[in-house]
């Protein structure tokens, strides 16, 4: 890092703080802190919800995951055009004809206390969990590559969030949003574009694409309906919708986004135009990642990007055994060199074949790599992620952009992380001021209630920050956040869709069937964790939403006498399975 590079990033970071604060300063009225005063237009609402998901794993983890596997991952995200649809025709009239706060304040009105309680808890334990993530993420990262101290990052980058949130609300996140998606936006254009310069002169941006197909990274679509593949177009149509109908449907930290639009129209506009653009932004970020690879079909990469790791390992006992492997990388890189310069001439089937099994010997070489790594770190007692993919694109720009760009894209990556952290945090506050502390409280005037909220967002600031300290990495940060998601998303949409399409069932029907399905789920992602059935994260979502409308169908039929017996055998059966995963 250069003095300019600083320059650009702590100006960048220091100028969307000062601006969102000054902005959106003296909030004292609930619709104003809370709603942002219901003044937002459509375009300021769809670069809030976007910017909202596009957290700094997307930026770190996208192009990492594309580097790997290629353009599949874009089908997790089929389902959200599906999703903004349903949601503009069904969720978003409701909500804004009962003028909610907050999306669980209808469920009171639908079922009962109860129901609205659990269902808020719910999101916040998953969104709790998620904001220290959205945090950790881009801290753990910059921490191995740039040597800065972790739980200094970590705190920088939550104080940073709560200054502005805390001061100016729904206000000052949809403020700044729109301005950290000018600089998200603008920074990875940039690095596309000169990822493709420092490409070899003869080798355009089509032959980068044959280059790429020929190595097996520009399969968008797998129509297989095998479980093994996590990614494929049902999985992301079947439980991607159901995933993005939850999320933005139901999740706090989405629903206040657009819950502060002008009006209806301009809400369901916000929305589906981050339907129109989501896809096709992820398109293109996957498509980074896919030019990087290429990159380093011409450049020399290194066994494993991950630096920490590289460390450990080469001041171990195994250094020798890992520097074998790096030596081998290198003759393939040499021999593959020459595969690929002929294949820009000359396309045959025989020379793509070629550059499959080099590829296959390099993975098997970084494979080899991750468990020397993964060894040192068992013998130093240190955990170390041996799994690199979230190291790949900030390699890339550290070792071959410009001065001055380098904190540019740093700013994109910091930007990204705190819209998200940003949008968590008031969407926690909010939930925990509304469906808690309001609903069980005496009346209180719109100076306390923002009071209240401002500590709120303070605290759950500093529970965010605390949990950011104590994560650790999973083998891809993106898959993380998804799969904390999955675990409870299923259960909240199908509460939801109970409540919207289903007017014989009661509350203690759903509130029991709510509880049983939330063990059911962790018992199945348990069960899978211990490789004891197949089943994706992804299709939790669709498993969790199907049990508590099955389980609540049941209990609620008015033909069924034992209906009692038939709870507790459920509850019996969810505690048995989730008793025995345990065990395990």
């Amino acid at each position: 890092m250069q003095t300019l590079d600083w320059i650009v990033l702590i100006s960048t970071l220091l100028l969307i703080v000062v601006y969102g604060t000054w902005q959106t300063r003296g909030s004292k009225n609930v619709q104003d802190y809370l709603k942002g005063g219901n003044s937002s237009k459509w375009w300021t609402i769809g670069l809030s919800v976007m910017a909202t998901q596009a957290s700094a794993i997307t930026f770190l983890s996208t192009p990492g995951q594309a580097f790997n596997d290629g353009m599949g991952f874009v089908q997790f995200y089929f389902g959200l055009p599906i999703a903004m649809v349903v949601i503009c025709m069904v969720f978003i009239p409701l909500y804004h004809k009962l003028k909610v706060y907050t999306a669980y304040e209808f469920l009171e009105t639908r079922f009962d206390l109860k129901t609205r309680t659990l269902t808020a808890i719910l999101f916040l334990i998953q969104r709790g969990l998620a904001a220290g993530i959205t945090i950790f993420a881009p801290a753990i990262i910059l921490s191995a590559v740039l040597g800065w101290n972790l739980l200094l990052l970590n705190i920088i980058i939550g104080v940073l969030v709560i200054i502005y949130t805390v001061s100016g609300g729904t206000r000052a996140v949809n403020v700044t949003q729109k301005h950290q998606m000018v600089v998200i936006f603008t920074g990875m254009i940039i690095a596309f574009i000169l990822i493709i310069n420092k490409l070899p002169a003869d080798i355009t941006f089509s032959k980068a694409l044959h280059i790429a197909g020929a190595s097996g990274k520009m399969e968008v679509l797998d129509f297989s309906f095998n479980l093994n593949n996590r990614y494929t177009f049902w999985s992301g149509i079947i439980g991607g919708t159901f995933l993005m109908l939850s999320y933005f449907g139901t999740d706090q930290s989405q629903v206040q986004r657009y819950l502060s639009g002008k009006s209806l129209k301009e809400m369901q506009l916000g929305l589906l135009f981050n339907g129109l653009l989501k896809v096709p932004m992820q398109f293109f970020i996957l498509l980074v990642g896919v030019m990087v690879f290429v990159f380093y079909q011409f450049n020399p990469a290194p066994v494993n990007f991950n630096p920490t790791a590289t460390a450990l390992v080469l001041n171990s006992e195994y250094a020798s055994e890992y520097q074998t492997l790096q030596q081998e990388q290198e003759k393939i890189f040499d021999t593959k060199q020459s595969i690929i310069n002929n294949y820009t001439t000359s396309e045959t089937e025989e020379l793509k074949n070629e550059i499959h099994l080099a590829n296959q010997a390099n993975d098997a070489i970084r494979n080899d790599a991750k468990l020397l790594i993964e060894k040192a770190g068992e013998a130093a007692q240190i955990k170390v992620e041996s799994n690199d993919k979230d190291y790949v694109f900030i390699h890339f720009i550290l070792n071959n952009l410009p001065r001055g760009l380098i904190g540019l894209l740093l700013a994109v990556i910091l930007s990204a992380a705190m819209s998200s952290t940003s949008s968590e945090l008031n969407a926690l506050a909010s939930t925990t001021t509304i469906d808690l502390y309001k609903r069980n409280t005496s009346e209180k005037t719109d100076e306390e209630m923002v009071k209240t909220s401002r500590w709120f967002t303070l605290a759950w600031g500093i529970i965010a920050i605390a949990v950011a300290c104590i994560a650790n990495l999973a083998e891809n940060l993106i898959q993380l956040v998804n799969i904390i998601g999955s675990i409870f998303y299923g259960n909240v949409l199908g509460i939801f869709l109970l409540a919207f399409f289903f007017k014989s069932v009661k509350a203690n029907a759903v509130f029991v069937a709510a509880l049983i399905t939330q063990m059911l789920v962790i018992g199945l992602f348990l069960l899978n964790q211990y490789e004891l059935i197949n089943l994706p994260f992804l299709w939790l979502n669709f498993v969790g939403c199907l049990l508590v409308m099955t389980i609540a169908l049941l209990i609620s039929f008015k033909d069924l006498r034992n209906k009692s017996i038939l709870a507790l055998t459920v509850i019996a059966l969810a505690l048995c399975s989730f008793g025995y995963v345990v065990m395990l």
